[in-house]
């Protein structure tokens, strides 16, 4: 880490954001900028998706507006570790940490993201909103926060949903099975509309945090706060009662409508298929506020931040759900193989022969959308996917280790699946406890931890190798 990079580390910034992250990476070698006016249909994802295992990329001036547009804050686990200025095998932890003591926002009068105020809202021309995939339907807002209240209670929840552009003032949005639509169901039961915010451009913990597998009332922004050490500092909207981050880029204030649906889709999804057309829930948006000069973050549908972003969250709450119920488990992973949602590996320090099966279906419990889960013995490295299959190639019998479940509820956007109703799999690729002394035990050369290559190897491999062929 260069000299600059050292010191924004350790001169922790006044109010973290998404500006003191890029900083960040740019000071890391990170960053990069294009040139102006790349186009915001597909030319923008092509390039991001190029870059998106080595830098985040800015956009100055896309398709001609003035906002500039921002994409790929997560190439890695590492630069997760890095946006919460931790080492990377602390992650999990550190998210287990947060989860388990929130630390509450709290509220301000005045924010930097309400310095310009648009009541007359016509969206594309405000904001560069950016068509990412071939077939996806047109402009989508990919990485803003929805956060929505509880309309009984005031609660807010978090979130991240695909957002269309359906109107100058109206976006279809996707609401899967979980918080924002159970707030959702509760107003339009009432007949009245549900007040939400779209929050684009936070700092990266507020984003992990969205994605935390919280119970029902948990506000995802008190983890957010935990993960800064600090809490986060929220501002009420102008058009309705919803609290939003007071250092973020842009807000959208508006309101899921009732009774309504109309179509939305398709859209390129992290399975790394479409997500179908159909008719969906709509925002209305009331009035648009953004800090001077923002900056707009978009999420390329699929691609490696989509991915990263769901991966570490989900990993680290579904560690501690596993762990309440089994001391064992030692660690997981979400598989890229697998989307980072669908195939799980965990790790456990095996007491019992049928503990693996108790800890599968534990998993499936954890989160819907887990479609497979392979439990391993400590030995093996879950980072490593050849790793993984060598274990289910040795330690594995299917009459024997297999568990399947029909007709469970996954993830609607598994296009295998029956709307959302598919079969789960469960491994047990762990070693029995009962065996001879050399069963099961891994092949190792002696000595190959300290052996000094330098020291044996010659450098002129050319000369040395001519000198033996002509002897």
């Amino acid at each position: 880490m260069n000299g600059s990079a050292a010191m924004l580390r350790n001169e922790k910034p006044e109010h973290p954001d998404l500006r003191s992250w890029l900083q960040l990476l740019a000071a890391t070698d990170r960053l990069v900028v294009a040139r102006k006016g790349v186009s915001l249909t597909d030319e923008l994802a092509a390039v991001a998706k190029k870059l998106e295992r080595e830098r985040a990329v800015i956009f100055p001036s896309p398709g001609g507006h003035d906002i500039a547009v921002v994409a790929n804050l997560f190439a890695g686990r590492d630069w997760v570790a890095d946006s919460i200025d931790v080492p990377v095998e602390d992650l999990l932890s550190r998210f287990q940490r947060a989860v388990r003591r929130p630390l509450p926002w709290m509220e301000v009068k005045e924010a930097r993201v309400q310095e310009e105020v648009h009541r007359d809202v016509d969206l594309l021309k405000l904001l560069p909103i950016p068509k990412h995939n071939e077939h996806d339907s047109g402009p989508y807002i990919t990485a803003a926060l929805l956060i929505a209240r509880n309309p009984q209670t005031g609660i807010q929840n978090v979130s991240i949903h695909r957002c269309q552009i359906s109107g100058p003032d109206r976006i279809g949005v996707l609401l899967l099975p979980r918080h924002t639509r159970h707030y959702y169901a509760m107003a339009e039961r009432a007949g009245a509309p549900l007040e939400i915010a779209l929050v684009i451009g936070v700092h990266p913990a507020c984003i992990l945090a969205s994605q935390a597998i919280a119970a029902l009332d948990e506000d995802e922004m008190h983890i957010a706060g935990a993960l800064l050490g600090r809490p986060v500092e929220m501002v009420k909207c102008l058009t309705n009662e919803v609290r939003v981050p007071a250092h973020a880029e842009i807000v959208l204030e508006g309101r899921i409508l009732p009774k309504l649906r109309e179509p939305e889709g398709p859209f390129g999804e992290f399975p790394q298929y479409y997500g179908d057309r159909a008719d969906r829930e709509v925002i209305q948006i009331d009035a648009v506020t953004h800090r001077r000069n923002p900056i707009f973050h978009t999420i390329v549908g699929g691609g490696m931040e989509h991915l990263v972003l769901g991966e570490i969250p989900r990993e680290a709450t579904l560690l501690e759900h596993l762990q309440r119920s089994f001391p064992s488990v030692r660690d997981v992973r979400l598989m890229r193989g697998g989307t980072c949602r669908y195939h799980l590996a965990v790790k456990i320090e095996k007491v019992s022969d049928g503990e693996p099966k108790n800890i599968i279906m534990g998993a499936f419990a954890g989160h819907y959308d887990v479609k497979q889960v392979v439990v391993v013995d400590t030995d093996v490295d879950i980072d490593d996917p050849n790793e993984i299959e060598w274990a289910v190639a040795t330690r594995f019998q299917a009459d024997r280790d297999l568990l399947v479940v029909a007709g469970a509820q996954g993830s609607k956007l598994d296009p295998s699946s029956d709307k959302g109703v598919g079969a789960k799999m469960g491994l047990d690729a762990t070693k029995p406890l009962v065996r001879g002394p050399l069963d099961f035990k891994r092949i190792h050369v002696k000595g190959i931890e300290t052996i000094d290559l330098a020291s044996i190897l010659q450098q002129d491999t050319e000369a040395a190798f001519a000198r033996i062929i002509e002897n």
